[in-house]
């Protein structure tokens, strides 16, 4: 038979008989027991402290009952849960992925159910992981993507020129040297020189020395 001797389990379960029931279960399994709580508000707390590899968890238990348990655990310290009940309605089922648990079990359950539920609640719990982890890489992505897009500034669209000193017309009227309209409507700017028919123009003699 597998060991399980490295995954610890908290039981929680209110009635005392079928807690040790379950307990003696596991342990002919390999599982190692942790700790037993006897009802929801204490199954989070010693989850908040023990940090249990999963959780198998009653859905009926005074104080605070199996599935807001659940829900408080995969909120404040995300854990694999395997819900026991008597019950296994589809609004049950549905109710319970909701709120984050793996597998659930029909009371009261064997100890091959136990293996497999734990199994299949280990794996589906290692799958929610690392897609919170993708989503979270992605959407971080998506924030510096939105960042950079919000500082590129792009002109668009028709832009009146004067065809004689080439100042540009903006939306009010008001005419603008091109590089100042086009450095307060984009992320560009401007590095002066002269090209060679202006050098020419400008500087006959200079140029054809350089020539």
């Amino acid at each position: 038979m597998k060991s399980y001797k490295y995954i610890d389990v908290l039981i929680a379960e209110d009635d005392y008989l079928v807690s040790k029931m379950i307990r003696g279960k596991l342990e002919q399994t390999g599982f190692t027991i942790v700790g037993e709580a006897a009802d929801g508000r204490q199954a989070v707390d010693m989850t908040l402290l023990m940090q249990p590899d999963v959780v198998l968890m009653d859905i009926e238990m005074p104080t605070m009952g199996g599935l807001e348990a659940a829900e408080e655990i995969q909120r404040n310290a995300p854990t694999p849960v395997v819900i026991l009940t008597a019950y296994d309605t589809p609004e049950l089922i549905v109710k319970a992925s909701e709120v984050g648990v793996g597998a659930y079990l029909r009371k009261p359950p064997h100890a091959r159910d136990l293996e497999s539920a734990i199994t299949v609640a280990l794996a589906r719990f290692g799958d929610l992981m690392e897609m919170a982890r993708l989503n979270e890489a992605l959407q971080q992505s998506n924030a510096e993507l939105q960042t950079a897009l919000n500082q590129i500034q792009t002109l668009k669209g028709l832009l009146p020129i004067c065809a004689q000193c080439k100042k540009i017309r903006d939306d009010k009227g008001y005419w603008h040297e091109v590089e100042v309209y086009i450095r307060e409507h984009s992320d560009a700017d401007f590095s002066h020189g002269l090209c060679p028919h202006c050098l020419r123009a400008l500087y006959p003699d200079f140029y054809s020395g350089t020539g």
